[in-house]
C-alpha cells in the first residue's frame, strides 16, 4: 500500500463520517448562500473540528467564494481542501540537524506513546541514523520493559535505570552513551501524568536543565502523542501539557479507529502546534510524517 493509501485508509471513518456528511448537504443545494455556510459549519463542529476552527474555515470559505464569484454547491469540496490544507501546513518537519539531537515524548498513559517512540526510532534508523532510546518513564510500571522491547525491534540502543528512578539521571545517562557512541538522535520516553501538573512542570523543568547542561544549542523537539479516538479532549490535553512542557509538536494516534480525526484541524488552529506524525494503524510503517496536503485530500476526497 503506498504512502497516500495508507493516510486514505486510515481516515476512513473520519472521511465516512464527516466527508459524506458535507458532500450530501452540498448536493441538496442548487446556490450558495447563508444557509449553506451555516449547515457546513455545523457539521464541522460535529466532525470535532472545533466552533472556533469551523468558523474560521467558513469564513474563509465565504471570503473566497465571493473573490472568486463562485455560484456552484458543487466546487465548495475543493475550496475545502485548499483551505484546510493551507491551515495544516507549516512546521510539519522535524528538526534535528545537529549531533546528537534530542526528542523528548510525553503523554498520559494509554495513547500510545511508547509504540510511537519505537516507530520513530524505527524510521530514523531506516534513514541510516544511530539512535539511543532512555527509558525516563520510570514512574509506570511496564514502561521501561515496553520501551526495550521497541529498542529490539528498531535496532536502537536502550538506556535505563530501574523503576522509581530519576528521570533526569536516566536522561543524562542516555545523553553520555549517544556521546560516547556518536549516535545521531536521542529519543526519551518522559512520563505524563496530569493528575499532578505541578509534579509534571518540577519532573520536565529538571530534565530540561540536564539538556541545556549537557547538549547546549542541541535542536531539540517536544512531541506530545494524543489519542485521536479521544476527540475534542486531546485538545483539552494538549492546551495542558503545551503550557506545562514547551511541546513542538503533535503525534497523534489511532486515527484508523475513530471518526475523528477533524481534531487534527481544532489542534493547529486553537493550539498553534504543528502535526508532526499520525498514526493511521498498528504496523511500523503506519505512523506516517504529516503532509496537509495529503491530509486534505485524504479527508474531503
Amino acid at each position: 500500500m503506498g504512502f497516500f493509501d495508507k493516510i486514505k485508509e486510515g481516515l476512513k471513518k473520519t472521511r465516512e463520517s464527516m466527508s459524506k456528511s458535507v458532500e450530501s448537504m452540498l448536493h441538496s443545494f442548487t446556490k450558495i448562500d447563508e444557509s449553506l455556510f451555516e449547515e457546513l459549519e455545523e457539521l464541522l463542529v460535529m466532525g470535532d473540528v472545533g466552533v472556533h476552527t469551523a468558523g474560521r474555515i467558513c469564513d474563509e470559505l465565504r471570503r473566497k467564494v465571493k473573490e472568486q464569484g463562485v455560484t456552484d454547491p458543487e466546487k465548495i469540496m475543493q475550496m475545502l481542501r485548499e483551505i484546510v490544507a493551507d491551515m495544516l501546513r507549516g512546521g510539519e518537519e522535524l528538526h534535528l540537524g545537529t549531533k546528537p539531537s534530542m526528542v523528548l515524548v510525553i503523554g498520559v498513559n494509554g495513547v500510545g506513546k511508547t509504540t510511537t517512540i519505537g516507530k520513530i526510532a524505527s524510521r530514523l534508523r531506516d534513514e541510516g541514523k544511530k539512535v539511543v532510546l532512555g527509558a525516563a518513564d520510570t514512574f509506570r510500571a511496564a514502561a521501561i520493559e515496553q520501551l526495550e522491547v521497541w529498542a529490539q525491534r528498531s535496532g536502537a540502543e536502550l538506556v535505563k535505570q530501574s523503576q522509581g528512578s530519576d528521570p533526569a539521571a536516566v536522561v543524562f545517562d542516555a545523553i553520555s552513551a549517544a556521546k560516547a557512541r556518536n549516535a545521531d538522535v536521542v529519543i526519551c520516553d518522559t512520563a505524563g501524568r496530569l493528575h499532578n501538573k505541578k509534579h509534571l512542570m518540577d519532573e520536565l523543568s529538571k530534565i530540561s536543565r540536564v539538556i541545556d547542561r549537557e547538549l547546549p544549542g542541541a535542536d531539540r523537539e517536544v512531541l506530545l502523542v494524543l489519542d485521536a479516538t479521544t476527540g475534542q479532549n486531546a485538545v483539552n490535553q494538549a492546551r495542558e501539557f503545551k503550557n506545562a512542557a514547551g511541546i513542538t509538536g503533535i503525534v497523534l494516534t489511532k486515527l484508523d479507529g475513530t471518526a475523528r480525526g477533524g481534531v487534527v484541524l481544532a489542534i493547529r488552529e486553537e493550539l498553534d502546534l504543528p502535526v508532526k506524525f499520525i498514526g493511521v494503524g498498528e504496523q511500523v510503517d503506519d505512523l506516517q510524517p504529516f503532509d496537509a496536503d495529503q491530509f486534505a485530500e485524504a479527508l474531503f476526497s
